[in-house]
């Protein structure tokens, strides 16, 4: 009885801190989808002006969620080397299979939605993060925190990719205390308002918004956000968000790939709103959508359908995706 209760102690918090990531990665997939969806509106009305919910989304959501989304990538793919460690002999062949078959997924996203961030995750995955893997311990952080800094100072965009991988990778080796969470959470709480608001007196000076302080205000949002939502998931509402959240998270790829063609049909009725509310409305009713569809078909199934595809091609092999007892 005594080591099935150690068994579990060690298992309990494993099992909750990947719960913890599904939400997590539900979170960026909410925000993603209204930031694309204001993103394509705005491309489609050339120079429309701009007005509170441009303000809001722009300085509370844009270049937040996907530092989110990359650092998580680059956690993930420790998890996924370890789980194919215990499978095969050589583990980095099958990460390598599975960034080929997320590229493949990239290559056709390109085509009605060019500037997504598959593809470049595959290429940085196989290209970062794979060579990474070979280093010792300690260089992962020190060459994670030196490529962010560098890509912060040439103004962010896709160049923070790489950087966030080995970030998240660095984290999942050398998994930070909890009591960290709340002094972190007020740290980068406090540096997001204050380079938000060194950013909105510094729209003039062109050099300095695109250097540095943009990209250093959306990755202090994103900590404070990410560190802000762990500090609820270890309150009274962690049930609530875990149920909203995790199913999200868990078919991410599904439902961002989802997200992308409702948008693209519904960019005639977008643009037809000047205020972008209709934007903020669409994105709002289909992910409380995508919550419904996704907590109905984890009922039924293990993975989303493009979870499985993805799993099936990485292992080339059979994988059982209906639970036992469903009927569908």
């Amino acid at each position: 009885m005594y080591g099935v209760r150690c068994v579990m102690v060690r298992l309990f918090p494993v099992t909750r801190r990947l719960h913890e990531l599904d939400a997590l990665r539900g979170f960026a997939v909410c925000g993603i989808m209204l930031v694309n969806t204001w993103q394509h509106t705005r491309e489609q009305l050339g120079d429309p002006g701009r007005n509170a919910v441009d303000w809001a989304i722009d300085n509370l959501l844009q270049s937040r969620f996907y530092p989110i989304f990359s650092f998580l990538f680059g956690l993930s793919f420790v998890l996924f080397l370890r789980s194919a460690a215990a499978r095969t002999d050589h583990p980095r062949v099958v990460l390598l299979r599975r960034l080929a078959v997320l590229a493949c997924f990239g290559l056709v996203h390109q085509l009605v939605n060019p500037g997504e961030v598959l593809l470049p995750y595959a290429i940085f995955g196989a290209l970062v993060l794979l060579p990474a893997s070979f280093l010792p311990r300690p260089g992962v952080p020190v060459l994670g925190l030196a490529v962010t800094a560098w890509a912060v100072h040439e103004g962010g965009g896709m160049k923070l990719i790489p950087g966030l991988f080995l970030l998240g990778m660095a984290v999942m080796e050398y998994p930070p205390p909890e009591w960290l969470l709340p002094p972190f959470f007020v740290v980068t709480a406090a540096l997001a308002v204050g380079l938000g608001y060194l950013w909105i007196r510094t729209l003039d000076d062109f050099g300095l918004f695109y250097r540095g302080t943009y990209p250093a205000a959306g990755l202090a949002a994103a900590a404070a956000y990410c560190t802000g939502l762990l500090l609820l998931l270890r309150s009274r509402p962690r049930g609530a968000l875990l149920a909203v959240l995790a199913p999200l998270g868990r078919m991410a790829l599904t439902n961002y790939l989802a997200s992308t063609a409702v948008i693209l049909l519904a960019l005639p009725l977008l643009t037809a709103d000047p205020t972008r509310i209709t934007g903020v409305l669409l994105a709002t009713g289909v992910l409380a959508l995508q919550v419904v569809l996704s907590r109905m078909w984890l009922a039924r199934f293990r993975y989303g359908p493009l979870e499985w595809v993805w799993r099936r091609l990485t292992w080339m092999e059979p994988v059982p995706n209906r639970r036992i007892g469903s009927n569908a």
